[in-house]
């Protein structure tokens, strides 16, 4: 099977009977909607054959030549992604499919890795990474989709931070979120931050120094004699 190219059969059986029978055959239910659809494509795929259509580097991003076949006869040509896939929780095989037909010339949102390089100087002092985001939301058409952002954290003192804007786009892609959403941060070591409030509520509770002034003792109002 080659890398982006993709075949699959129009289905006309459904429901729980058809599935066992597809999944009895290696195949699994699939539905392809989208661009030039007017209607969604109920289909039978081969998820062994969709693994293989994918490039390992962009994953579900791989554009896909698309054929939709009819008894073995063409009945459409798409270009198309890998939109969602279901999996049974415990034999973890592919249990349903949905490909998405999209137009090559129009700009789609994708999800791009976010991948850390480098050690941030910070965790030297002790200072701990927090990453706030694992992928990017993108805007772009097809054939520009990266297949990952590759970040050097090395820079991180304790307190900074990385943000959108700090990503070098690409020709072409443009953020699908505000560009001040914050990535990964180096934060301060969580035992600092305890000292530092144990130190400040001791300050508050502490005993005088030696020779200084006693505080004033809080005077009480006399009390209205009762009548006798």
């Amino acid at each position: 099977m080659e890398v982006g190219k993709l075949t699959v059969h129009l289905r006309k059986g459904s429901g729980k009977g058809e599935s066992r029978r597809l999944r009895s055959q290696g195949k699994v239910p699939g539905v392809c909607y989208g661009a030039k659809l007017d209607t969604p494509l109920a289909v039978t795929v081969d998820p062994k054959e969709l693994k293989a259509s994918l490039d390992p580097a962009k994953g579900r991003n791989t554009v896909i030549n698309l054929t939709v076949q009819d008894s073995g006869k063409p009945a459409a040509q798409l270009t198309a992604m890998l939109w969602e896939y279901q999996i049974d929780s415990l034999r973890r095989n592919v249990t349903h499919v949905d490909l998405i037909s999209i137009d090559p010339d129009k700009a789609i949102e994708v999800d791009v890795p976010l991948v850390w390089v480098g050690k941030a100087a910070g965790t030297i002092d002790g200072g701990q990474i927090h990453v706030e985001r694992h992928t990017l939301p993108v805007r772009c058409r097809p054939a520009d989709i990266p297949s990952q952002f590759e970040i050097d954290i090395s820079p991180l003192h304790i307190g900074d931070a990385l943000h959108v804007s700090d990503v070098a786009m690409p020709s072409g892609v443009q953020p699908a979120v505000p560009t001040s959403f914050t990535l990964v941060t180096c934060a301060a070591p969580k035992a600092d931050k305890e000292g530092a409030e144990t130190t400040a509520v001791a300050a508050e509770g502490a005993a005088p120094a030696e020779g200084a002034a006693p505080a004033e003792a809080k005077k009480e109002e006399p009390k209205a004699e009762a009548k006798k």
